[in-house]
């Protein structure tokens, strides 16, 4: 179900956003409505399987309303992004490997008869001087409705952000579409700081939107200038209203996985709002081996381009999460967001089945709910399977590590598992979920407040200073 959201002004917003930003402006921003997970027996479905997912738009999305004195939209609010968006304290791969895992089980703070299982995954972190070369295509939406600040404005700002970011052996072009397409830059050497940044500088907004004329020109350009055993990326940056040419989603997505098997990434930008279509975005990057975030403030810039730039180098592709559950230990259980990354079981080894990509360095957090028969002994709660493909492999490898700690007070957990489990408390809440049980902002604020030592970039602090503001 496709939503239309309505929402009213508030003048409580950072300067960023320009002090006329809003006023006036009718939303009409598309969200897609998935139903929630449900608990499961299982007696009757033992396993659970699902693409990871390593977007980050819904949070910074909802922080972008948060800040405007509003709730965000149910319709908007993907619990596993909310969650993912934050970076945990998870082991490195071992040798040979390029990605860990690891569990644990706490008790439920919002169900006291209930558990949280906690399953973490980290993609290896590489040195900065280690990272492959990369050919990065800037696609970038210069239409009218890109005609603001927090726009075209801001990725004019955080594009040159990461040009001060590359390497002298990568290159940059850029491409810009509004009725027409447009090569602004060719593939330029990333030591031509100047010239690249003035083509930046350059970018004006007007016209219609011919989204899917300036994906294909920038895939053939990727393509062009592809380096073997490096990064190839798009970076689309858009609010998604295209309005030229193909415009629906299924036709997007379709034209999306025609070119997903090239070899070249796709990172997509969501800017704006009153009209971003978080529907088409969230879903062209799902099926673009890629990923996509929300540029909503001066800070998220940093984020992405610059603290975070090391997960535009993928280092493991198509991952998929198997759970199978033991039913003489655990009666049932509902995995908490990932509503529309779920899988079929037999998907799981089909390695022409798509899935989601993990950077460099990038943890990944999935929680189930369960409910357990048996919590004083030892045993195998469930089996953790994961499969992954390196880049340039069509062939997938696997990992797989049993569940068997003993489940913990949520007061004893690891700070990683309280501060994942305060983040999808505030995804219920936010979701309205009637899953939420006991739940309550101020229950929130004290779980993540006791987990805050792994904050590398106060990202953490942020999220509960931003808990104060909500009513």
């Amino acid at each position: 179900m496709m939503l239309f959201v309505s929402c009213q002004t508030h003048d409580n917003y950072p300067s960023f956003y320009g002090e006329a930003m809003f006023e006036g402006m009718p939303y009409n921003e598309k969200y897609r409505e998935y139903e929630e997970n449900p608990f499961l027996k299982v007696s009757e479905s033992p396993q659970s399987t699902f693409s990871i997912d390593a977007d980050g738009a819904s949070y910074a999305n909802m922080r972008r309303f948060v800040y405007l004195g509003q709730r965000p939209p149910k319709s908007s609010v993907r619990t596993e992004e909310y969650v993912n968006y934050f970076t945990y304290d998870y082991p490195e791969p071992v040798p040979d490997e390029n990605v860990s895992l690891s569990t644990e089980i706490s008790a439920c703070p919002w169900n006291t008869d209930h558990y949280i299982m906690r399953l973490g995954i980290k993609g290896k972190t590489v040195p900065a001087g280690e990272l492959p070369r990369s050919n990065y295509v800037f696609l970038i939406d210069v239409s009218g409705s890109m005609d603001s600040p927090d726009k075209l404005g801001v990725l004019k700002t955080g594009f040159k952000q990461l040009v001060d970011e590359l390497e002298p052996e990568d290159n940059v072009a850029i491409v810009v579409y509004a009725g027409q397409v447009g090569v602004l830059l060719p593939s330029t050497p990333a030591t031509e700081v100047k010239k690249i940044k003035n083509a930046v500088d350059k970018l004006g907004a007007g016209g219609s939107t011919a989204g899917a004329a300036g994906i294909t020109t920038a895939y053939e350009i990727a393509q062009e200038n592809f380096i073997k055993g490096g990064n190839n990326r798009i970076i689309l940056g858009t609010d998604g209203d295209f309005n030229v040419g193909i415009a629906s989603v299924e036709e997007l997505v379709k034209l999306i996985e025609e070119k997903r098997d090239s070899g070249i990434y796709l990172t997509v930008l969501g800017v704006g709002g009153g009209n971003l279509n978080d529907h088409m975005m969230e879903q062209i990057a799902n099926n673009g081996n890629g990923n996509y975030e929300y540029i909503d403030n001066a800070s998220e810039i940093q984020k992405v381009f610059v603290h975070e730039k090391s997960k535009f180098h993928t280092v493991a592709k198509d991952s998929k999460v198997q759970v199978t559950f033991n039913p003489d230990k655990v009666d049932s259980y509902r995995l908490i967001g990932y509503e529309n990354r779920k899988l079929e079981n037999e998907d799981f080894d089909d390695d022409k089945k798509d899935a989601g990509e993990i950077g460099a360095g990038q943890t990944i957090t999935a929680l189930y709910e369960v409910v357990l028969k048996k919590t004083d002994t030892e045993g195998q709660y469930a089996k953790f399977d994961f499969r992954y493909k390196m880049l340039g492999s069509d062939v997938s490898q696997s990992l797989s590590t049993d569940v068997k700690e003993m489940p913990v007070e949520f007061t004893s957990a690891s700070e990683s598992t309280r501060f994942a489990i305060a983040v999808a408390g505030f995804g219920l809440l936010m979701r309205e979920s009637e899953y939420r049980g006991s739940l309550s902002m101020e229950m929130v604020r004290e779980m993540a407040g006791s987990a805050l030592t792994f904050d590398p970039h106060g990202y953490r602090k942020e999220f509960v200073e931003m808990i104060n503001r909500l009513k």
